[in-house]
């Protein structure tokens, strides 16, 4: 399953889903990529079971085939900003520094 979320265009059609079911032209205008790059991340995402599609009014449409997939993308970006802020503490703040004199 990590190995699935391993790649950009997966995750941000995952992101993307989680708004609710987009037609498979939405997500090529969104993600700004070439149809067939996306066809077969959406294939993957298909056959690993995370997203369903069908046909509405002509168009392919995909969903989330199940709400856990968008708990489990929030968990991710828990986990994620957790370790970042333990490898980069945030820095204290300190006053910005004072503007220098100078004469005119």
């Amino acid at each position: 399953m990590f190995r699935l979320l391993g790649h950009p265009i997966r995750i941000r059609v995952l992101e993307l889903l989680q708004a609710g079911p987009r037609p498979v032209r939405e997500l090529l205008v969104e993600i700004d990529v070439e149809p067939s790059n996306l066809s077969q991340q959406l294939a993957q995402l298909r056959r690993a079971g995370v997203v369903r599609s069908y046909r509405e009014n002509g168009l392919v449409v995909y969903a989330l085939s199940t709400p856990a997939v968008a708990d489990l993308l929030a968990a991710g970006r828990r986990i994620l900003r957790e370790v970042v802020s333990q490898l980069h503490p945030a820095e204290p703040l300190t006053q910005a520094p004072a503007a220098s004199n100078r004469a005119s």
